[in-house]
């Protein structure tokens, strides 16, 4: 039997792999028209909140339509489904009904995790049912693959998030509708993040500074997240993409390298992206929530969690993992939460067995770090053994994160403990260039390194003068570089748009 299900939507502007139709932060449109117009249009204004709010709703939409198209009525259903439901669960709250507050709360879920399911899972489910079916000779579904909407899994959860919060007592509800959809579509952190909860700028929306101060720190935290990415994630990024290319022939001596490579890119592309989201921000009197803090420094993968897509953990620490009871459960129960919350986390990133296989590796290790108590006192004197424990663990989870599929993931793990071949094959050659080995360098001692000894704690943490004066210097010395990247239409899109 052959079963045809409704035929899926395809957006001609939806983001491609190639970054064609988009507009990126790392793009000559957004660099040199889009953010200049916005921001210079934003100072005309004036200082009320209102036209302003409405200015940068507008830019929003606009910048979400020319990335996704039509796409841009799926972000227009969960603002408006998910305001009326703040609504809802704040005039239940107010009139103690705790049925119709519980019931906004599943509503909401409801609606935004069935927009989630439907675009991001829907074809990943079907495959699975497609390949039961096939290997026990039942017929397979017709289906043609729904394309993922960019941002939505970032939109749907501040949405979620908001309005229990809301039903919780923990946020006033917004009664202004442009409010709510900027807060939901403000276009520095649509796409990939921050996760931004609706306390954290719940006032900013009714008054935030615009200043030449705020302008320009913000413009710096910028340019070093636009550094971060086209300078060294895109330079070392081809060392990883030739590594982990399904079919390439690797040493052990190789595939050690790649793995450092995507290592590093992932960091500096995914923290680049939030440097520029954050200073956008900046940029506009936001004060958005920092993601990172440099996680490779971890000393053990508790510590990771609390320093890698910081948004994202405490977002399912706060809404999965302690209404499950959190630790305060016994030990057993423990331990199945945080499998379950990591397992989502995993999913969340994509539909693939691999994400699924990363988020319980990483569930796995949480365990481990509970079961010979890592926070021990006694074990602070093995920093640098946690720390580079640590960091082999993380890195081994990388790669079932970046390979294609399971087995692709065990073949690369294969080829890492090869220790006959401990050294390179050269099959990199031609990707190990001057460029992408100095960038290699380069970044390994920003990530890597302890902060005393390097420059990442000066790039990442620090509000020190002279921690701001090293940014200022380095954009100045790399901006340039990153801008010229740009000019000369070299284009990658960031990682996290897949997700």
């Amino acid at each position: 039997m052959n079963v045809v299900f409704i035929r899926s939507y395809h957006a001609s502007s939806q983001l491609n792999r190639d970054g064609s139709y988009s507009m990126v932060f790392s793009s000559q449109t957004f660099l040199f028209f889009f953010l200049p117009v916005v921001l210079g249009m934003y100072a005309l204004l004036g200082i009320g909140p209102m036209l302003r709010n409405l200015w940068l709703l507008i830019a929003s939409l606009v910048f979400y339509t020319w990335g996704g198209g039509e796409f841009v009525l799926v972000l227009l259903v969960s603002i408006g489904g998910n305001w009326l439901l703040g609504l809802l669960a704040d005039q239940a709250r107010a009139t103690g009904s705790r049925i119709v507050r519980n019931s906004s709360i599943s509503l909401s879920v409801i609606l935004n995790i069935g927009i989630l399911a439907w675009f991001k899972y829907a074809n990943f489910f079907v495959d699975q049912i497609n390949d039961v079916g096939g290997g026990i000779g039942m017929g397979q579904i017709g289906w043609t693959d729904i394309a993922l909407p960019i941002g939505i899994s970032f939109f749907t959860f501040q949405a979620t998030s908001y309005v229990i919060d809301v039903a919780r007592g923990q946020a006033r509800v917004m009664h202004n509708p442009i409010d709510f959809a900027l807060y939901v579509s403000l276009f520095p952190q649509l796409i990939a993040g921050p996760i931004v909860r609706y306390h954290e700028i719940s006032t900013q929306l009714k008054s935030r500074p615009f200043d030449l101060d705020h302008v320009s720190s913000g413009a710096i935290r910028f340019a070093h997240g636009l550094v971060k990415k086209v300078v060294i994630a895109d330079s070392i990024g081809i060392i990883a993409d030739a590594a982990f290319a399904p079919g390439a022939t690797l040493s052990a001596g190789d595939a050690w390298i790649g793995l450092l490579a995507y290592t590093l890119q992932i960091y500096f592309d995914f923290s680049g992206y939030s440097d520029m989201a954050i200073g956008m921000g900046r940029m506009f009197g936001f004060k958005l929530p920092e993601n990172f803090r440099r996680p490779y420094s971890a000393i053990c993968m508790t510590d990771f969690w609390r320093r890698w897509h910081i948004t994202l953990s405490n977002w399912f620490r706060d809404y999965v993992y302690i209404p499950m009871g959190g630790s305060r459960c016994a030990m057993p129960r423990v331990y199945f939460n945080l499998i379950i919350v990591f397992l989502l986390t995993g999913f969340w990133h994509g539909a693939n067995w691999t994400f699924i296989a990363w988020g319980v590796y990483n569930g796995f290790w949480l365990i481990c770090d509970r079961l010979t108590g890592q926070n021990r006192p006694e074990l602070l004197g093995m920093f640098p053994l946690r720390r580079l424990a640590t960091l082999l663990i993380v890195m081994l989870g990388w790669v079932v994160f970046r390979a294609v599929d399971i087995t692709h993931a065990g073949e690369y793990y294969a080829t890492l403990f090869d220790f006959s071949l401990m050294t390179t094959s050269g099959s990199l050659d031609s990707v190990l260039t001057s460029q992408s080995v100095l960038f290699l360098i380069i970044g390994s001692g920003i990530a890597l390194l302890p902060g005393r000894i390097s420059t990442g704690r000066w790039l990442d943490e620090s509000d020190h003068r002279s921690a701001l004066a090293f940014r200022i210097v380095l954009s100045c010395l790399l901006f340039p570089l990153a801008l010229l990247i740009v000019i000369g239409g070299t284009f990658s899109p960031f990682l996290y748009f897949q997700f």
